[in-house]
């Protein structure tokens, strides 16, 4: 049993090596690399600044104080 399977594994090796090597395959041709084109990411906020990514100065940060406050 242990040969059979032994016999098997070597055979399967064999035709994995033969059916590798294509001699029409040419290594040195020139191939050209060009680089991926992603999509630009769509805009969901509607123009507005992302809150994380706006600038720390008094104004913003009043703005954003009074925003918190609950309205009377």
């Amino acid at each position: 049993m242990k040969k059979m399977s032994l016999l098997g594994l070597l055979a399967a090796s064999l035709l994995t090596v033969t059916s590798c090597s294509n001699p029409d395959n040419k290594q040195d041709e020139n191939v050209t690399v060009k680089a991926l084109e992603y999509p630009a990411p769509v805009d969901t906020t509607g123009g507005k600044v992302d809150p994380a990514t706006r600038e720390i100065n008094a104004l913003n940060a009043t703005e954003d104080i009074k925003k918190m406050q609950p309205v009377m």
